[in-house]
């Protein structure tokens, strides 16, 4: 669909452009947004190789597993479906940590992982309610609503790609935006908890 929308946008750019006679001056913008799209990825590929290794030392030393016991009581009030369930715990915890230190990239393949245990819990739990059926399977479970909102609004104390960005684009200060983007994104998270408290507990009445 996203693509269909970026054809139709540079299909009506292109045809505006053609009669009103200002087809060089697409052309000069189509190439320099070329050259900037390709300094851009190289200038993210250093932010990124660099973030990426330390969440993989992170991981190797333990940092990751034992922050993710630290979380484990939080999720498990989150989500108490999910008692029990270590794996999907572990995913959802990597995933969480990933997005907090504004490593969006690392954090998809875990929340990937999580989406799919869930569902595979989800599915379990629906055929032994209703004796090997699988009525509603399309439906999301409460658990997952709650780690995509989660997910979603995503507290973040470093937001990389943004720093990136601003860095790349000549910011005078590109670390400015970590004091806002802390209070956005927590406020942010806050009203997803609440949210899906609510809801789950209405479910549940």
């Amino acid at each position: 669909m996203l693509n269909l929308l970026w054809c139709v946008m540079m299909l009506i750019g292109i045809v505006y452009g053609a009669f009103n006679g200002t087809m060089p001056e697409i052309t000069d913008a189509a190439l320099d947004s070329a050259r900037e799209a390709v300094s851009l990825c190289i200038s993210i590929a250093g932010v990124v190789a660099f973030w990426n290794g330390l969440m993989r030392i992170a991981e190797e030393s333990g940092m990751v597993q034992a922050a993710a016991g630290k979380l484990r009581p939080f999720l498990l009030w989150l989500m108490p479906g999910l008692k029990g369930r270590t794996r999907a715990l572990e995913y959802i915890s990597t995933n969480m940590i990933a997005n907090v230190l504004g490593l969006g990239w690392a954090a998809t393949p875990a929340g990937l992982k999580a989406m799919e245990e869930l569902r595979r819990l989800d599915e379990e739990q629906r055929q032994g309610r209703l004796g090997g059926t699988a009525e509603n399977a399309g439906t999301a479970s409460d658990e997952m609503c709650t780690f995509l909102l989660i997910n979603i609004s995503s507290l973040q104390l470093i937001p990389i790609n943004i720093i990136a960005y601003r860095s790349q684009y000549g910011s005078v200060n590109p670390t400015a935006i970590v004091g806002p983007g802390l209070a956005a994104t927590a406020v942010s998270t806050v009203a997803a908890i609440i949210f899906c408290k609510m809801m789950n507990g209405k479910r549940r009445t």
